[in-house]
């Protein structure tokens, strides 16, 4: 498990490569801002080096953002990557100063925010995927803003892991623990796989 200084959210990410493979296309991010951080999860078209390169290109353009917004940090993405193979991603942007959190998906990487407080009802919520690729086609889009409390907690899976991952809301363990768990005991063994888990724990005063 890895804190960030000064903010926000633990968070953990496990990954595994295709067998044959050198170089995963899954890759993650975890970005500081002020009163903020920054995550994504991404998956390369394919598999192998182009499809790292592509995952890879999408994280330096992310990197390098100043705090814009997750729509404007998509389309620079989109505009960088036309000459890849093209990626899918769903980005989270944790606000401490609101308490909210803006997310956003095109293609198939699996969003659940679980929430901490026992009494919530349902006590999930589920990122809403538009169809598309990063780099070639590019959906309308929309972000969702949603508020966090301490202790809720986002789980980020590309589609080396199978859905059924979210079925299990078990929030007992640290966020490595969980990525660990997941990858462990749903990774689908034909695809590159990762889990990016993040758990908000406000910004220290």
């Amino acid at each position: 498990m890895e804190t960030l200084n000064k903010l926000i959210v633990e968070w953990g990410v496990a990954s595994q490569t295709l067998a044959g493979e050198v170089q995963s296309g899954d890759k993650h991010l975890v970005k500081v801002f002020p009163h903020g951080v920054l995550l994504a999860a991404l998956d390369g078209l394919g598999h192998g080096e182009e499809a790292a390169a592509a995952a890879n290109m999408a994280v330096r353009v992310l990197q390098s953002s100043e705090n814009e917004s997750v729509i404007s940090m998509l389309k620079r993405c989109h505009e960088q990557l036309r000459s890849t193979r093209g990626v899918v991603m769903s980005l989270a942007a944790f606000n401490a100063v609101e308490e909210t959190m803006t997310w956003i998906g095109v293609g198939n990487v699996e969003g659940i925010l679980l929430q901490a407080d026992p009494a919530a009802n349902p006590g999930y919520e589920y990122l809403t995927l538009r169809s598309g690729v990063v780099g070639t086609r590019l959906p309308l889009l929309h972000a969702a803003i949603v508020p966090v409390k301490r202790g809720d907690t986002l789980i980020f899976a590309t589609d080396g892991i199978r859905p059924e991952f979210a079925q299990r809301r078990a929030l007992g363990a640290g966020p490595q623990q969980i990525a660990d768990r997941i990858l462990a005991q749903y990774a689908k063994g034909t695809d590159d796989a990762l889990v990016l888990v993040a758990r908000y724990v406000g910004e220290a005063s």
